[in-house]
């Protein structure tokens, strides 16, 4: 009995599995798609350089997009309020900024500045699986293949934090390959536990995390990456799981729009992001699909 108990630990382990409830329930199932993965480091489709600039282009065009709406935040960040106006004459064509004080400008949906910053949208819908609830699919314009296509939003839990309430018949828990777990859930104790973090963690008008993706309308168009459903051998992966920390250098009038928290904030490290990367080229009315199964050697 314990040889076989060691040997299940043994398998268990090396999994490095993504969702903790939806594995544990479906290890007994013979057809189940894998993700091989030789080491760790090579679990990553593009650079962080890539994933960095690719959220800095996005949230920046929903930081102008919101700049009416900047006045607290602007307002003590004087440079970079002159540096936005410049990018705001720059970029949008049709406002006119008449000094550093005043600006008039089209406001567009945060799915509108997607369209126009990446060239696609994405949006959560019923998906055409039978069963699986709710899906993500782009619904307008084309995603190239190596492209951030969607972030995974929640709370970040470090090792040996308290996660167990919060895990009880939950769907949404995301395993990172170091042990870190995210909370995706947008519903129940966990939506309780990101908005108190969040708000704990503003600093006066500076929001360090993103709370509208616990509702039906996210700032943030590509927090949507909880709904991805798990692929299928009719269904095949086309977009996959990669792992970032956010750099200290990350603007700090930014952050409003990063969908993750951390859940004690007394550690310092480098916050703890999971973005959706398409393994092909991805067309419209596509619905996405990841291997909730990772196996890293």
């Amino acid at each position: 009995l314990r040889a076989v108990l060691r040997e299940l630990r043994r398998r268990w382990g090396s999994y490095r599995h993504r969702f903790v409830p939806w594995v544990a329930l479906n290890l007994p199932r013979q057809r189940r798609t894998l993700r091989y993965v030789p080491e760790s480091s090579q679990d990553k489709i593009i650079s962080d350089e890539d994933v960095f600039e690719t959220l800095l282009k996005t949230f920046k065009a929903l930081f102008l997009n919101d700049f009416s709406k900047q006045v607290d935040i602007l307002a003590l960040l004087p440079e970079v309020k002159c540096q936005y106006l410049e990018l705001l004459a720059l970029e949008q064509k049709q406002s006119k900024v008449t000094s550093c004080n005043h600006w008039s400008q089209q406001v567009f949906s945060p799915e509108e500045v997607l369209f126009n910053t990446l060239g696609f949208t994405v949006r959560r819908d019923r998906s055409s699986l039978v069963s699986a609830g709710t899906g993500v699919f782009v619904t307008k314009g084309f995603v190239p293949k190596g492209t951030v296509v969607s972030m995974y939003p929640g709370t970040v839990y470090r090792k040996h934090e308290p996660i167990f309430f919060q895990s009880l018949g939950n769907p949404f828990i995301f395993r990172c390959i170091d042990g870190i777990l995210i909370d995706g859930n947008d519903k129940g104790i966990s939506r309780s536990v990101y908005r108190s973090c969040s708000r704990r963690d503003q600093l006066g008008p500076f929001q360090m995390s993103d709370e509208s993706w616990l509702t039906a309308s996210p700032q943030n168009p590509l927090a949507v990456g909880q709904y991805v459903n798990n692929c299928s051998y009719e269904k095949a992966a086309n977009v996959c799981y990669q792992e970032f920390d956010v750099p200290e250098h990350f603007p700090v009038e930014l952050k409003q729009y990063l969908p993750n928290i951390v859940y004690s904030h007394d550690i310092e490290s480098h916050l703890r992001c999971v973005v959706l990367v398409t393994l092909r080229d991805i067309k419209q009315g596509e619905e996405l699909f990841s291997n909730y199964y990772t196996v890293v050697r």
